[in-house]
């Protein structure tokens, strides 16, 4: 599948609204945790906000590796996947610093008067404020193929068996170097 290009990330990344972000930590026993999250990109990290509470928050200040998941379900279906390492920037108490930021967040999923009022009514409610900073990260992404592009970019090159319908219709795809 052909990979976004910087311009296609930071479009999708900003641009899309709506998009949850699932975040992968590490339990105590070392098994994945998975929880659907909000999120926001700025200043080349995606920043997100753990409650006082939440397990993945305890599984961050114990370990802080991360696998990010953000995707959407519609044409041309765009895909982020990355591995990385969490900062908590601010820790629990600290949220008047940061205040701003998470209504940005809000509003990246609700109308901005809702956004507003979600973080006011719940600004009682003590959450950490964390980042992944996308150079310091291992970033992979793609997209179905657009209009023009070639068909074998559906999926990469080492999925395809050596009898692919599709090998057979365009070999000169298949006889460059592998991805």
């Amino acid at each position: 599948m052909p990979k976004l290009s910087t311009a296609e990330r930071e479009a999708f990344l900003t641009g899309t609204p709506g998009l949850i972000m699932d975040i992968g930590t590490l339990d105590e026993s070392g098994a994945p945790h998975l929880c659907p999250i909000w999120f926001v990109y700025e200043d080349g990290a995606i920043w997100f906000t753990p409650r006082q509470h939440s397990e993945w928050l305890r599984h961050l200040r114990r370990d802080p590796r991360v696998a990010l998941c953000i995707d959407e379900g519609s044409l041309p279906y765009r895909k982020l996947i990355v591995r990385g390492t969490a900062t908590i920037v601010h820790e629990v108490g600290a949220d008047d610093l940061w205040r701003d930021r998470y209504r940005r967040i809000a509003q990246r999923y609700l109308p901005v008067g809702d956004a507003n009022a979600y973080v006011d009514g719940t600004d009682d409610q003590p959450r950490a404020l964390c980042r992944v900073v996308l150079v310091d990260a291992e970033v992979r992404s793609w997209r179905m193929p657009l209009e023009g592009e070639a068909y074998d970019g559906i999926w990469a090159r080492r999925y395809w068996t050596e009898d692919a319908k599709v090998k057979r219709q365009a070999p000169e795809l298949f006889n460059r170097d592998a991805d």
